[in-house]
């Protein structure tokens, strides 16, 4: 059974459980896909409302965007677990011989960059999130203001939570050029994510204060 057939239930208990998997880089992901979903929450609102008639087409290329995102980062939930059970396989590799110990490094670097490169794409699909919460909390429905203000949390949240998965792997990658690469990559990521998400809020404070 893969993470995305389990229920709320199950999944929290795998994850309170002594399982290597499911563990943050999952959690980064299905808090990417709760972020995303709770502004596909508020198109879906906000379409067909007589008040919000004038904002229909963005709401609905705000919710393909959005529900494109979810997707994505339910499967790289799954794809986190994954990358991990194939670095934990590659670690148990038999090192008896000196062939044995240069496949097993072999493996281990390639599957360590595995365990890099999925958390990274999920910083960047949960940091694709955020821009879509600032028109969701201007045009949206104003009675969902409020989960806008959350899903900018748990997008900021996502992005952090996934890209110390990130940091943690690159410490026992070998490979300098991709270290540099994906440090800039985490350097762009990270830049205006706090402006970023302070902005929404400020929005959201402001209607709620209405």
């Amino acid at each position: 059974m893969t993470l995305l057939d389990t229920n709320i239930t199950e999944f929290l208990d795998q994850l309170a459980s002594n399982a290597p998997v499911p563990g943050g880089g999952s959690v980064a992901a299905v808090s990417g896909a709760m972020a995303a979903g709770l502004v596909s929450m508020v198109c879906s609102l906000t379409l067909g409302k007589k008040k919000y008639a004038h904002v229909e087409e963005a709401m609905r290329s705000l919710l393909e965007q959005s529900e494109t995102l979810r997707q994505q980062l339910q499967q790289l939930a799954e794809a986190d677990a994954e990358a991990f059970r194939r670095l934990s396989a590659a670690y148990k590799l038999p090192r008896e011989t000196s062939a044995d110990i240069a496949i097993r490094r072999d493996a281990i670097q390639s599957a360590t960059r595995q365990a890099t490169d999925v958390p990274l794409q999920t910083a960047r699909a949960a940091a694709s999130v955020l821009p879509l919460c600032r028109p969701a909390a201007e045009q949206g429905n104003s009675a969902a203001v409020s989960d806008v203000g959350v899903a900018a949390l748990l997008a900021q949240a996502a992005v952090r939570s996934a890209l110390f998965n990130v940091d943690i792997n690159l410490h026992s990658i070998e490979d300098e050029i991709y270290v540099r690469q994906v440090r800039a990559q985490v350097a762009d990521l990270t830049a205006g994510l706090d402006v970023e998400t302070a902005e929404v809020l400020q929005i959201v404070n402001a209607a709620l204060s209405e």
